[in-house]
């Protein structure tokens, strides 16, 4: 046999054998092959994998042949074989659906993009009772505020996140500030709590707060308000509203493999220059989960808009500022009045969470949170005038320091007593100071307030035959103040004694509660909801140096006990109609700020402490109707009414028989928080939602009148007509959105004789009426990196909303680069 014969022989051998793998082994391997094919799910918008979405499989004949679910990388593995003909569809909550053929599945290599719903209409909300509830289910007015949203509005603080949903009016004296205001309520009448804890402490002040600020608003999940009483699950303080605020978690790894996860991003906007980083790390073990986070901001001094009233060319504007030359304080004409001189600060943010997951039945986490910042100009005190010149050469709120440890235990298991139950126990630690120094004097005035804050808070949860929900729990809270001051001369570094803000003796207040919150479903279309608290707050303040000021006292003891309490009823009588009808209470006890502080509201008159002072009521009714067309279409219009008993009001008063005192080197006319006899506050709210394919319209339009009944004066915090409209677009990286804010004129026969002060910062026809185009844009690059635009206020509008006394910014570019690994 010749070479080339063997090799034709050895040729055809293989060609044979080859066929046999061809015909017999290849399908085999199809099957193995489509055995290995997997269906991945991504976020249509940033394309980020979407965990825990459904996928359901179905034959020609519409039968469910299978139901998946995806991993943490948005990818599930795929039976085999699959039909030729079928259905898929891809299900999860935060998303619309997507339902197609297995054909074009096929075609697109299984790999779906799902666009998430602008409004879920089955939402899940905590406050309402500390656990999970369906926000359909309960009587109260709760909005939410989700990471998504956030991130795509890039709020620069806590503060503008509220601002910018827009049901929530906010208030600024200066750039590192913004006071919420929840019905006609703020301050120290307005509930924030932080992961379980509440914020609000014995030194939180009646006029304006700006402690929402030390919040990250790059490390919130979600955020929850309230609108309305929560005493009854919150206690003291809760009159106009709850603000609840929970920070991201840390993940875990359903594998053998480390979950690790990267966020950053960096941000620059143009009317503050503002310049913030934030960076998060996320290591998830199979039972172990440790989450850090850092965020910087650098806020420069503020430019506001341009365009103002005709009628008030130069309202806003910044004529004069201070500088120190040459030992001297010297009074400069500011050549860009637009510019707010000395506005600027920075804030530094950090965040360390552990989570222990030693089974499915308990977790375990230890939360960590720290907040700093330099030093805060107070800019409506740097812009005040006498006799002709500027007040004051210095005022700023010092490094405002905030500090949170937390251990919380969450048990997930049908006992007798619960099914769910949570132990949160928390230490804060919080530092303010005040440093002013009037034009002209080497004097500066230092006044520090140190708190230590203990809470321990228990809540359980449990079903009982019948549709009966009983959440119930107990709540202790102690505050220890101290406080200190001294004067210090800057050119000698000589000391001297100083009067403090509130008694130098040292103070505690003290808060234990118990509560119970019962749900019952009487049929699908109604369901009551009730519940009542019992709260006992203590308060005890020292007075140790009389030398300042000889009070008539050395020391305040105030006791009260409250019981409050709820009954709702929500009513479903038709496909997507809605009506909820609730009635509830308000309690809040005088803290030491209403009660023992000695401070100046505004130049000329000075507070003193009233012993006296009892807690403030309100016994409030609301109606919600609301109606729902499927998935596309919603509407709510709320409803209230707010009786306002023995209101915690600004008087004038008497120290030791005299209407006026020296106080910081002026006669000040003598003033003390009293309670009025009764005021109401009523008004309505109106959400509007629609969504058509990649389109989507919302708007939120508020609206609160408020009258004291004991003088037949207008009530003060009460904001104007305010609201907020939104057209955003959504398609495959981009997502847009072009909104509009605005507030109607406040004039000056609504203002209260308490806003005088106020109306010094507005025009003498009150607050002018403002309104905002802002334009808001996002693009995914990959599923790695995302770039962000926005323009703020287009038309370079100035405008200052009601009470405050800091105007808004102007036009305001912003660029924000995102990355996740």
């Amino acid at each position: 046999m010749t070479i080339k014969l063997y090799m034709q022989h050895y040729l055809i051998v293989w060609v044979v054998i080859g066929s046999m793998i061809w015909g017999w082994g290849i399908p085999g391997l199809q099957a193995q092959q489509q055995a290995t094919v997997y269906l991945s799910v991504q976020d249509i918008i940033d394309l980020a994998a979407v965990s825990g979405a459904e996928v359901q499989l179905f034959d020609a004949e519409g039968k469910l042949l299978e139901k998946l679910s995806t991993d943490e990388r948005g990818r599930c593995k795929l039976p085999g074989p699959l039909p030729a003909q079928g259905r898929i569809s891809v299900l999860h909550a935060d998303y619309l659906p997507l339902h197609t053929t297995l054909a074009e599945a096929r075609q697109q290599y299984f790999r779906f993009f799902l666009e998430s719903k602008t409004y879920n209409m089955e939402e899940v909300v905590f406050t309402a009772n500390k656990f999970q509830e369906k926000k359909e289910d309960i009587p109260f007015q709760i909005e939410v505020i989700n990471a998504k949203t956030i991130a795509f509005q890039n709020p620069q603080t806590s503060a503008d996140l509220l601002m910018q949903q827009g049901s929530v009016f906010v208030q600024k004296s200066q750039q590192g500030g913004g006071s919420p205001n929840l019905r006609g309520f703020e301050a120290n009448k307005v509930l924030i709590v932080i992961d379980g804890v509440r914020m609000n402490n014995a030194i939180y002040r009646s006029g304006h707060l700006q402690n929402v600020i030390t919040i990250d608003p790059n490390m919130v999940e979600r955020t929850e308000v309230m609108f309305g009483p929560g005493s009854v699950i919150y206690g003291s303080d809760a009159l106009g509203g709850v603000m609840h605020f929970y920070s991201r978690k840390p993940e875990l790894s359903g594998t053998d493999k480390p979950k690790i996860m990267l966020n950053t991003f960096g941000r620059f906007a143009t009317a503050n220059r503002e310049k913030t980083f934030h960076a998060d790390l996320n290591v998830g073990l199979k039972k172990w989960g440790f989450l850090s986070s850092f965020s910087f901001s650098d806020f420069d001094d503020l430019r506001v808009g341009n365009v103002r009233p005709k009628k008030y060319p130069d309202f806003g504007k910044r004529f004069h500022y201070q500088l120190r030359e040459n030992g001297q304080d010297v009074m400069k004409e500011n050549d860009r009045p637009n510019l707010q001189r000395f506005s600027g600060y920075s804030q530094y943010d950090f965040t360390q969470k552990v989570l222990f997951a030693p089974g499915e039945q308990a977790t375990h986490t230890l939360n960590i949170q720290y907040s700093t910042s330099s030093n805060i100009p107070r800019f409506d005190r740097l812009s005040q005038y006498r006799a002709g010149r500027l007040r004051y050469a210095e005022w700023h709120y010092g490094p405002q320091k905030r500090f949170m440890g937390s251990y919380r235990l969450k048990l997930f298991s049908q006992r007798a007593f619960y099914d769910q139950f949570s132990l949160t126990a928390a230490y804060q630690s919080i530092e303010e100071r005040r440093i002013s120094r009037d034009f002209g004097n080497e004097w500066q005035n230092n006044r520090i307030e140190q708190l230590d804050i203990l809470s321990l808070n228990l809540d359980a949860i449990k079903e009982l035959p019948g549709r009966h929900e009983l959440a119930y729990g107990l709540e202790g809270v102690w505050n220890g103040v101290a406080s200190s001051a001294f004067a210090r001369n800057i050119d000698s570094g000589e000391r001297r004694p100083l009067d403090t803000r509130y008694p130098d003796g040292g103070s505690d207040m003290r808060f234990l509660a118990a509560y119970f919150s019962h749900r019952w479903e009487l049929s699908e279309q109604w369901i009551l909801t009730d519940g009542f608290r019992l709260s006992d707050v203590g308060l005890v303040a020292r007075f140790k140096d009389t030398t300042f000021y000889a009070f008539p006292f050395h020391r305040i003891d105030q006791q009260a006990r409250a019981l409050s309490g709820n009954l709702g009823l929500v009513f479903k009588p038709a496909e997507g109609w809605r009506l909820s009808l609730l009635a509830s209470t308000g309690f809040r006890a005088p803290n030491l700020d209403d009660v023992a502080k000695v401070f100046d509201s505004q130049p000329g008159n000075v507070v003193v402490p009233n012993p006296q002072l009892k807690p403030e009521y309100t016994y409030n009714a609301e109606a919600t109707l609301g109606k729902q067309v499927g998935d596309w279409f919603k509407m709510e219009l709320t409803g209230f009414y707010t009786l306002y008993d023995n209101a915690i009001v600004v008087r004038p008063y008497t120290f030791n028989g005299q209407d006026s005192i020296w106080y910081d080197g002026q006669l000040s006319r003598v003033q003390a928080n009293v309670n009025a006899r009764q005021a109401f506050i009523t008004g309505f709210n109106i959400n509007f939602w629609a969504e058509i394919q990649r389109w989507s319209f919302m708007h939120t339009l508020s609206y609160t009148y408020g009258q004291d009944l004991s003088s037949q004066v207008p009530l003060d915090h009460i904001p104007p007509l305010f609201g907020r409209g939104e057209l955003r677009y959504k398609a495959k990286r981009i997502e847009s959105a072009l909104s509009v804010a605005y507030n109607a004129w406040k004039r000056l026969n609504r203002f209260s004789p308490r806003d005088l002060n106020n109306l010094a910062f507005a025009t003498p026809e009150g607050n002018p009426a403002w309104w905002t185009l802002n334009l808001h844009l996002s693009y995914a690059l990959s599923s790695r990196f995302k770039l962000q635009l926005a323009v703020e206020n287009i038309l370079d509008h100035h405008y200052r909303p009601y009470a405050s006394r800091f105007s808004a910014p102007g036009r305001n570019v912003l660029l924000a680069v995102r990355a996740k690994f």
